[in-house]
């Protein structure tokens, strides 16, 4: 156990150092697993441990819902989304903020990207907001807590991500965020309707749609509900596995983009590379993290540190909820998902151990790291919403985001002490 709380020290420092994550996490596993057993044992298994994980059939499914989120991105369905939204929601207090998270939300069910999702719908609600006389500060927090949902909402490469590290069935993680994540957009309306009631100078309600308009919306946005219903349907009767939804996904959505016209040459190979480039960086931080998390598992930390925990007289909640205050902190200092790359593997076991479903516990991860992405000082979302949006300040928008935090806050206490909120579904279908 001395050595493993050695080799996450020394990861830290690299970290601080600029090091890169995937490079901090090879390093350290391989050194610390040679600390162990050698480094030829080191060598070995490390080098087949890779191979293996790179050639697994079941990595495949995180290139395939990359490149499907990559198509829609280009096949410019946001904005249609959005005018579905605002038709149906912008008419209420703070509606072209409700429209931009329903819209948010819907990207998100067929995107699986949380930056992509941010920085679309800055492109498209940011502008429909200005020209409705809404706070800068508050237009850009929506954005960027809708955003959010992008990570949670199925399909989730984190969730993928989670899946993989702790061999947890990934269609069932996909079916229990389904109902969190929901419940995560009608608690950010609920905050934005709040705001506006407090403040109505924030934002104004815009023209009420009527039912030829908003019928028209909805015809335009089909396709979207279609390939998402053949994809996480097929997945949740059991049709066909998390990677053929993900092929299917992936290549419906090159259908739709042949569909709208948007299939040019330059689209097709900016999706393409994008898709590459994002699945490169991926796989290098898994693969480096899968090396690293056995190099704790042969240091005996994982199992030393259930063992602790069983032996403590503390409430599984309370442990549940140190292992919240621990993603929180990290969030400060680490990229969100490299903080769950980190410690999922560590930390599943201890739920688990504390009878707690690992469904459920992936749920719980993803939504403590969505607080990463808009809380400081990282805030990825904020970022990316600041880069769109120049003239905003950065604290400004922090400020805006203020009431999305408390929001997912709540949303969180939520799941945690009701967890048939995400365990509902997984048990209806199975």
């Amino acid at each position: 156990m001395i050595t493993a709380l050695i080799g996450f020290v020394i990861l830290f420092a690299l970290c601080f150092a600029g090091v890169p994550l995937a490079i901090g996490l090879l390093s350290v596993g391989v050194v610390g697993f040679a600390s162990v057993r050698g480094f030829e044992a080191a060598g070995s298994v490390v080098g087949q441990q890779i191979t293996d994980a790179f050639s697994s059939y079941g990595f495949s499914v995180i290139p395939l819902f990359v490149l499907m989120g990559a198509f829609i991105h280009r096949a410019g369905l946001a904005d249609d989304l959005f005018d579905s939204a605002r038709a149906w929601l912008g008419h209420i207090r703070g509606g072209m903020a409700h429209a931009t998270i329903g819209a948010s939300a819907a990207f998100s069910a067929v995107c699986g990207s949380s930056i992509a999702t941010a920085a679309t719908m800055s492109r498209v609600s940011l502008p429909q907001m200005k020209r409705h006389d809404y706070d800068d500060g508050f237009a850009c927090g929506a954005v960027a807590a809708g955003g959010t949902l992008g990570i949670l909402i199925p399909p989730s490469v984190p969730l993928v991500i989670f899946g993989i590290l702790t061999e947890t069935d990934i269609t069932g993680l996909f079916m229990a965020a389904l109902i969190p994540g929901l419940l995560l957009a009608f608690l950010y309306m609920c905050a934005a309707w709040l705001v506006v009631l407090w403040r109505p100078s924030l934002g104004q309600p815009a023209r009420r749609a009527n039912w030829r308009e908003r019928l028209a919306t909805m015809r335009r946005t089909a396709t979207v509900g279609l390939l998402f219903l053949i994809v996480l349907g097929g997945m949740y009767l059991g049709v066909f596995t998390p990677t053929e939804a993900a092929g299917i996904g992936a290549a419906g959505a090159l259908i739709i983009m042949i569909l709208r016209k948007a299939a040019s040459w330059s689209a097709l190979r900016g999706a393409l590379t994008e898709a590459v480039l994002t699945t490169a960086s991926l796989l290098l931080v898994v693969g480096s993290a899968l090396v690293f998390n056995t190099f704790l598992t042969i240091s005996g930390l994982t199992a030393e540190l259930v063992t602790l925990i069983e032996t403590l007289s503390i409430p599984p909640l309370a442990v549940i909820a140190v292992i919240c205050g621990v993603y929180l902190l990290l969030g400060c200092v680490f990229d969100s998902l490299a903080a769950m790359i980190l410690t999922a593997p560590v930390f599943t076991p201890i739920a688990i151990g504390l009878g707690y479903d690992p469904l459920w516990f992936g749920v719980v991860v993803v939504i403590v790291v969505e607080l990463g992405l808009i809380t400081p000082p990282l805030g990825m979302n904020v970022f990316i919403v600041k880069n769109l949006a120049p003239h905003v300040s950065v604290w400004r928008i922090f400020a805006g985001v203020s009431p999305f935090v408390a929001a997912n806050i709540a949303g969180l206490i939520l799941v945690i002490v009701a967890p048939v909120m995400a365990l509902w579904l997984p048990r209806l279908l199975n």
